[in-house]
């Protein structure tokens, strides 16, 4: 299908400008060197071969991934030095332990006691160590222990003193900027997820400990505070792709959106004023929902549509106002939705199909699991 139009592919489909996320990638690689910092792109969007390599610049180093299925599957594809930014998952441990005795730089994170037992429990061989990150919570509300708490410094001395365990960083998600509309908010959570992080830094230094510091998330590394320059790394994602979302917390605009979800119009239903399409949720996803006035998706170049509920396979269209016009809606038509989420939708597809202004260049295939 290469050279084709988009019109060529069957649908739903997932469909990724190239153009476009080259020129993500590029801005982010600029603003970090700018900044300083190692930018150590997370791979959980794309779970792609081809867009890790646009992202490390080829080099196939310094990565981010959050499952074991993405750690192995760019391990057995060339790559190295790979961080493993999930809490330590004690079924996993020694599927761990074998990445991190065949790469020169396997990391794993944690944020509990009873996962560095867990290691003392399984020495790597040949003298290896376990390179672990802690992973610390600075306001964001999810995994990590609490920055302010004393079992934070606790454990990463603990870390320290343990035989056969190195502790390489401090790694911190800035998740609470996705509650942020606009720069300026952004730049409110970003520097108090920064200074907290730089504050424990100093806790460590007081007690002799160095290691390195990472933040991350799109909006914060898209807006990136000064004080950011004092961090070792920073670990953003879903620039790559971008979405919705990001457009509404003012990570970017809608033109920086790389990623579209084509559907065809398949059934008319003047007496409900809806369409029928034939991307339910298992197209791209119930993320998002009630978060849009247009619903689950923005319908490009659409603006009086409404994409109101989905079943598995079959999308409910509707006009936001007045009756529509089905002559412009025949069947068979394409329709193109913008994600709320790439992540989520992007996580839908076993395939996605690459263009340049709008001509086919080929598919890329997404690694899949846990």
């Amino acid at each position: 299908m290469e050279g084709e139009p988009l019109s060529a592919l069957f649908t739903p489909a997932l469909v990724v400008d190239v153009d476009k996320v080259k020129r993500n990638a590029q801005r982010m690689i600029e603003r970090c060197e700018k900044l300083g910092v190692q930018l150590r792109p997370h791979m959980k969007t794309h779970k792609t071969l081809e867009c890790a390599d646009i992202l490390t610049g080829g080099s196939r180093r310094c990565i981010v991934v959050s499952t074991l299925a993405e750690a192995c599957f760019y391990a057995d594809h060339g790559f190295d030095d790979i961080l493993y930014a999930y809490c330590l998952p004690f079924d996993k441990v020694e599927r761990c332990a074998a990445l991190s005795e065949r790469l020169d730089l396997f990391q794993v994170l944690l944020d509990h006691p009873d996962a560095l037992e867990q290691l003392k429990k399984r020495p790597l061989r040949d003298g290896r160590l376990w390179h672990v990150w802690l992973k610390l919570d600075c306001n964001n509300g999810r995994a990590g222990v609490l920055h302010s708490e004393p079992e934070a410094l606790r454990l990463a001395q603990d870390i320290t003193e343990t035989a056969g365990v190195e502790l390489t960083g401090v790694y911190t998600h800035c998740g609470n900027t996705y509650n942020c509309r606009g720069v300026d908010q952004i730049h409110t959570v970003a520097q108090e997820t920064t200074s907290f992080t730089l504050q424990f830094m100093e806790k460590l230094k007081a007690v002799g400990i160095t290691c390195k510091s990472s933040i991350g998330s799109t909006p914060s590394c898209s807006h990136p505070v000064k004080d950011m320059a004092l961090l070792s790394e920073v670990h953003p994602g879903n620039y790559v792709f971008y979405d919705v979302q990001q457009s509404l917390i003012g990570s970017c605009s809608l033109e920086d959106v790389a990623v579209r979800v084509l559907t065809r119009v398949i059934g008319h239903s003047p007496h409900r004023n809806q369409l029928l399409i034939d991307c339910g949720w298992s197209g791209i996803s119930l993320d998002g929902g009630g978060k849009l006035p247009t619903g689950y998706a923005i319908i490009e170049g659409h603006p009086n549509l409404k994409l109101l509920s989905m079943t598995q396979e079959h999308g409910r269209v509707e006009s936001i106002s007045g009756p529509l016009d089905y002559s412009k809606y025949p069947l068979g038509s394409l329709l193109t939705l913008i994600p709320y989420h790439s992540c989520a939708t992007a996580m839908m597809h076993p395939v996605y199909h690459v263009h340049s202004e709008g001509r086919l260049l080929g598919k890329w295939t997404p690694t899949r699991g846990w």
